[in-house]
């Protein structure tokens, strides 16, 4: 049975315990906040690595990125070979008024050319100016951290074994060739000469 006022009471000893605890307030923006490594702040871009595919705006739920480019014709690598034509991005612009950070973009692009960026403070005064072009987003790029370190007892990835696999095969036919090639050297350096050469 609970007494007259036993609810006041209760209601005064949460705000007496929680006056005794330390503030947890963070002071943003003099202290800058200790965001999570997977935080979905920005979307960066890593222009190098873009092939202007299409598939990023083609699957964007939102239609909020905007690409352009041209093709340009490529020389020949080797002569005798024909010309390769390839696409140059003109402009790569993703719209932050309608982006709802889904990610998918980043999920499809086959060439690694898009990563999500910690930075969050990209607030603008009009809402016509959230739309940043590929100069902003390579910025952000470079605040992109580095990946996770990979558990040191887990499997080695099967591309990276695969290409060690390769390498080791190449160096020992590198180094099988290097061997055969020496004593044919040598045995030519010690054939003894016959009169008449050499004049």
């Amino acid at each position: 049975m609970s007494f007259p006022g036993s609810g006041l009471a209760k209601g005064l000893a949460v705000t007496l315990r929680t006056m005794t605890k330390r503030s947890v307030t963070a002071q943003y923006p003099d202290v800058q906040p200790d965001l999570p490594p997977r935080t979905r702040g920005v979307i960066g871009l890593f222009e190098e690595n873009c092939t202007v595919c299409m598939l990023c705006a083609r699957e964007c739920p939102d239609w909020c990125i905007y690409i352009d480019s041209h093709k340009e014709t490529v020389p020949p690598a080797a002569p005798g070979g024909r010309e390769r034509s390839r696409n140059v991005l003109d402009r790569f612009a993703i719209d932050f008024a309608l982006c709802m950070y889904c990610g998918i973009c980043i999920e499809v692009c086959p060439f690694d050319a898009l990563f999500w960026s910690p930075e969050f403070e990209y607030a603008e005064t009009d809402i016509r100016e959230l739309t940043h072009e590929r100069d902003k987003l390579r910025e952000w790029m470079w605040t992109v951290p580095e990946p996770p370190a990979l558990d040191p007892k887990a499997e080695e990835p099967k591309e990276i074994a695969a290409a060690r696999k390769a390498a080791d095969k190449l160096a020992a036919q590198q180094a099988a060739e290097a061997e055969a090639e020496a004593p044919a050297q040598d045995r030519i350096q010690q054939r003894p000469e016959t009169p008449g050469e050499g004049t």
